[in-house]
């Protein structure tokens, strides 16, 4: 009873999304099943941190990163945090656990060479689905949202008068985002050959496969990933990392950190500050080139 609550708190009140609400419910039910074969405990709300420890060693015995450990703990400290807000329990066991050491992740952006390639070198073919998945690179590199945000935008979003979107991003939040006026002709572009579909069933939203229904995400890794491959040998292709790319590319071009962070959503300028390594590669390789004291 207490998880179902749980759940419903995440979906209603905290606004997750149904991927996010999935994994928090996934990581607390394979503590639930940990305890319940090793331990016969058929309710995880009263377990105490010694429990908790021997599942950590568990799943470390088998292998389990420390990184997908860590976020199964995180997901077990929320809902014990729930479950002290809620009265059911007075502490929480997790409050003083520390987080198991990880590698820090370098996600490398691709360059501005590459993206030139992919978007002026590559013949994609002259029909629906070429237009369209040119267009798909085109506005995640041009925007900088994300990959639900792209496979949700409604044709009512798009302002080709305005030059900007309006998307919704995570916990429901909406913001707009200016597009270049390159970006509104290659959106007028699709808009022809998608009005030329036979058969659209989901209208609502700009982005269809050639059944006329709403694309997928799925649809929309295989897209990058299939001409990506194309201009670039880095091994990480994914809509995420033209995200990374939009952002690093803008710092590099002396953007404001602050303007970056509103332009991706972004509710703190912590989570804008993973992009600036890049930035600050580059920034290095100007104060070599441009400052008086250099000799070289």
């Amino acid at each position: 009873m207490s998880l179902n609550a749980f759940i419903s708190y995440l979906s209603l009140e905290k606004n997750y999304s149904r991927h996010t609400v999935n994994a928090y419910k996934n990581d607390i039910l394979g503590f639930s099943s940990f305890c319940s074969s090793e331990y016969q405990i058929k309710t995880i709300d009263a377990v105490d941190y010694t429990i908790i420890r021997s599942w950590i060693v568990a799943l470390v015995n088998k292998k389990v990163s420390n990184r997908t450990i860590n976020r199964k703990i995180a997901s077990l400290k929320a809902y014990y945090k729930f479950l002290q807000k809620s009265g059911v329990r007075a502490t929480n066991p997790l409050v003083k656990h520390k987080a198991l050491k990880t590698q820090k992740k370098i996600e490398v952006p691709f360059s501005e060479q590459e993206m030139e390639k992919v978007l002026q070198q590559i013949p994609f073919e002259q029909d629906f689905e070429g237009v369209r998945d040119k267009l798909l690179i085109e506005l995640l590199y041009a925007t900088g949202m994300r990959r639900a945000e792209l496979v949700n935008l409604t044709l009512e979003g798009v302002s080709l008068n305005r030059t900007s979107l309006k998307v919704l991003g995570k916990r429901n939040k909406e913001r707009i985002i200016p597009v270049l006026p390159i970006t509104i002709e290659a959106i007028k572009k699709y808009l022809q050959y998608r009005s030329d579909l036979p058969s659209i069933q989901d209208n609502t939203f700009l982005f269809l496969t050639k059944s006329g229904h709403k694309i997928y995400e799925t649809l929309v890794y295989r897209v990058i990933n299939k001409y990506l491959s194309m201009v670039s040998f880095k091994i990480k292709k994914s809509p995420h990392i033209l995200r990374h790319t939009f952002a690093t590319h803008l710092l590099n071009k002396g953007a404001d950190l602050n303007a970056v962070k509103e332009l991706l959503g972004h509710s703190s300028l912590a989570s804008t500050q993973v992009y600036t390594h890049n930035s600050i590669a580059e920034l290095k390789k100007v104060h070599h080139n441009a400052h008086p004291r250099n000799k070289d």
